[in-house]
């Protein structure tokens, strides 16, 4: 009849309209109560109530909001395939940023989730309170009347007024002191410490990078932003958020290097000298305790900064050599017919392919048998004797198909959510699965020991496995590990580690949701990381979240973007901005994965950036199978554009970075050792040259290449700067040496992306190039 939560659904940029906004309010400031009622509902009062006095009687009156639709029935998982199984309303109002959820959606499955769960608001009341000051408490309950005069009242909740002193925790510095004097303060309420917040100096000349995967700028010096895992559906950069973020930056261009992380996994804030130019002010949430810690690291150069922070969380690991070829994926692949045939189509083109990511696999309910197989279900983990797979299935031989593609050279990584669904209503292996999480009590929970149920758009209203502990990591992926060992497959695609809403969600570890819920991502790829090392496999795991500590486990890509050249620059940044804070094995959908096809010269440039790029691959969105279909191929891309140049120009790109993967594994084997990242900055190895902040989309791959992707249509000649090295460089494809320290017009057609090579390793890279 009537619900109020004063946190409302723990969205980290939303607010619902059943919360109190502000959820913590400020000396001085007042609140909107919001609460959601019935339709039966005819008024709603608040009794409001200060320090124990009699409580007053606020009226709360209707809010504007739009018409609730319900909750969508489920599509179908069973037979849609891939990430499609779950374009349902989660009953939450989520804010339809970047999704055009309040506008036209262009027909992706997880665009039309998240438009019908913006739509599932219901019936909102509200009032506003007098202002709340500090050091009073306040209780407030509602009171709701039907139309047949029926009453239901909601339990009593307090609040109180947090105010900023100079007192009220401790903040713990390691490394050279670098906060200014003076400037530490402490943001507590009634109940004790909420933030912290200090300053640090910012010299004239000093830019500062990173913060995690960032797809806004890579300079963040005059920004505002946060460090929360977020699944921001398309569109990051416009709105300055991630899946992958990071509460470390460094600063270079000044003096020397420097950079500092702040120990914590709770959310943190950061003004670059978006206020002050001479400053940024560095903002975190606390536990109850108050303390925080620092710690500053000092290096003659970034690569000095970036090692000291992973020996804090951890150095990546080293990858096979295969992880370096063409990675092909669709999300409408989704029998073992289509698959081979999309292989197939690769060997009648001539385009060499080391991977193939298949989403489309499981029956989408349990994440681990294929499609169309039948199974008893089974309180043990499965082995591949205990399935059927029907010839005139989807599905009819996987181990044959995975044994075929190994044979072509093909390596095969199948796709994960780290959920258990429940909507539809579990049966068979999913209701096993379910009952035992809840059982065993391996979920995560809310505050009141309830399993927690997703909150998000996508998978709503799921299970999460907590997978903090080890016990819960070993149950989750033995129920996969048939999949490695008989099945053959090698690595994982482990998505949406991003569902995890609420500050006060409880983990095994003993972490509430302000502190674990960060974690998550980086325990999910563990997970999945150890279950291949077990298997004898490498740890490839490829992830779009994480936090500080996933550097050591797997791979990357940069998540859901569309075709666009705006979203081409903000993924390039992104790749930049990620290897800047460790992350070395990094990937994109090249040319964006969802809506229409990109037009052939958007993915002409993408993929010829791409091939320059940690990790080359395509990817396309579910699009219910209409046509015409949007994979993307190059041969779907060039049907669909008309243009030829198309299937030959991919091809020579892939037959390039078949050459270049020698140089890939081992200027990575250099980064996982200790080094600078693969693909980095320029100001990894020129920070004291000033012009290379006028330049951020220019980047190097390992020592010796030098990239300036054409990020704008309609461009033949392309002005790359060439930072001062001795020795000078090459251009690759003309072997014409030209001299660092200046900018220089480069012809760039569609199959030659401006690459220069350092001087000092042409001879032995020049093989590559001139074949």
């Amino acid at each position: 009849m009537i619900r109020h939560r004063p946190h409302g659904s723990g969205h980290p940029y939303a607010e619902t309209e059943d919360q109190r906004v502000p959820a913590r309010p400020l000396d001085g400031e007042s609140v909107e109560l919001r609460v959601r009622a019935s339709a039966r509902v005819v008024s709603v009062v608040c009794d409001w109530s200060v320090d124990g006095a009699a409580p007053a009687e606020l009226p709360l009156s209707r809010r504007d909001a739009p018409a609730r639709t319900g909750p969508a029935e489920g599509t179908g998982a069973a037979e849609e395939g891939g990430a499609a199984g779950e374009a349902v309303a989660a009953g939450e109002a989520v804010a339809a940023e970047g999704a055009g959820a309040a506008g036209a959606v262009d027909g992706g499955h997880l665009a039309a989730a998240q438009a019908r769960a913006a739509r599932a608001a219901a019936g909102s009341w509200a009032v506003r309170t007098p202002s709340l000051r500090a050091g009073s408490r306040y209780a407030y309950r509602f009171r709701a009347t039907a139309a047949d005069g029926a009453t239901r009242a909601t339990r009593w909740f307090e609040v109180t007024a947090a105010s900023w002193t100079d007192t009220g925790g401790k903040l713990e510095v390691t490394g050279t002191d670098r906060v200014v004097p003076g400037s530490v303060r402490w943001l507590a309420d009634g109940d004790g410490p909420l933030r912290v917040r200090f300053e640090l100096a910012l010299g004239p000349e000093e830019h500062v990078v990173g913060f995690g995967e960032r797809f806004d700028a890579v300079d963040q010096r005059g920004r505002a932003l946060d460090a929360v895992v977020f699944e921001q559906y398309k569109a990051q950069g416009r709105h300055g958020r991630t899946y992958l973020p990071m509460p470390y930056a460094m600063v270079a261009g000044g003096p020397a290097s420097w950079g500092w992380h702040v120990r914590t996994s709770r959310r943190t804030w950061y003004d670059v000298g978006a206020s002050r130019p001479g400053r940024i002010v560095v903002e975190a949430e606390t536990g109850p305790d108050g303390e925080l810690g620092v710690r500053f690291y000092d290096g003659e150069r970034p690569a000095d900064v970036l090692g000291a922070f992973l020996g804090d969380v951890g150095r990546p690991a080293e990858l096979p050599e295969w992880v370096f070829r063409l990675w092909a994926s669709g999300n409408e692949w989704n029998t073992q017919e289509r698959v081979l045939a999309e292989m197939d189509r690769h060997r009648e083109h001539g385009i060499p392919v080391g991977a193939v990511v298949i989403e489309a696999w499981s029956d989408e309910t349990t994440f681990t048998a294929f499609r169309g197989a039948e199974y008893e279900p089974s309180q043990e983990p499965h082995r591949l004797a205990d399935y059927t797979f029907p010839a005139g299935g989807p599905w009819p031989d996987p181990k044959g198909m995975v044994d075929e593609l190994h044979r072509r050279g093909v390596k095969v990584l199948l796709w994960q959510i780290p959920l258990q669904k429940m909507r539809p209503h579990p049966r068979h292996q999913a209701a096993v699965d379910a009952r035992q999480l809840v059982e065993r009590g391996y979920g995560v929970r809310e505050a009141d020991g309830r399993p927690y149920r997703n909150r998000g758009w996508w998978f709503p209203l799921a299970l999460m496995p907590d997978l903090s502990s080890q016990e819960v990591r070993d149950w989750w992926t033995a129920k996969r590990r048939y999949l490695v060992e008989e099945v053959g497959i090698d690595g994982f695609k482990t998505d949406g580690g991003e569902h995890a809403w609420g500050h006060d969600l409880r983990y095994a570890d003993g972490r509430d949701g302000a502190a674990g819920n960060g974690l998550f991502p980086v325990h999910y790829a563990r997970a999945f990381g150890d279950l291949l090392r077990a298997c004898g496999k490498a740890p490839v795991t490829f992830s779009r979240a994480g936090f500080a500590g996933s550097q050591p486990h797997g791979a990357f890509w940069a998540g859901d973007e569309d075709s666009t050249w705006e979203a081409f620059r903000s993924s390039i940044r992104a790749g930049i901005t990620a290897s800047a804070c460790g992350i070395v094995y990094w990937g994109w959908d090249l040319a964006g994965f969802s809506g229409p096809v990109p037009d052939a010269e958007l993915y002409l440039r993408a993929a010829g950036a791409s091939a320059f790029m940690p990790i080359m691959q395509y990817h396309s969105e579910f699009n219910h199978h209409r046509t015409p279909i949007r994979d993307r191929t190059p041969w779907n891309v060039a049907a669909q554009t008309g243009d030829e140049r198309v299937v030959p120009v991919f091809r020579r790109l892939a037959e390039l970075r078949e050459r270049l993967v020698p140089y890939l594994a081992e200027q990575a084997r250099a980064a996982t050792a200790g080094g600078a990242p693969l693909m980095r900055g320029l100001f990894f190895d020129h920070p004291d040259d000033p012009e290379v902040w006028r330049h951020p989309l220019q980047y190097q791959l390992g020592d010796a290449l030098l990239v300036a992707p054409v990020t704008e249509p309609g461009i033949t000649e392309a002005s790359v700067y060439l930072p001062g090295k001795e020795g000078g460089w090459v251009d690759v494809w003309t072997g014409r040496e030209l001299a660092g320290g200046r900018t220089v017009s480069l012809p760039a057609p569609l199959d030659r992306p401006p690459v220069l090579c350092a001087a000092e390793h042409w001879t032995r890279l020049s093989p590559v190039f001139t074949v």
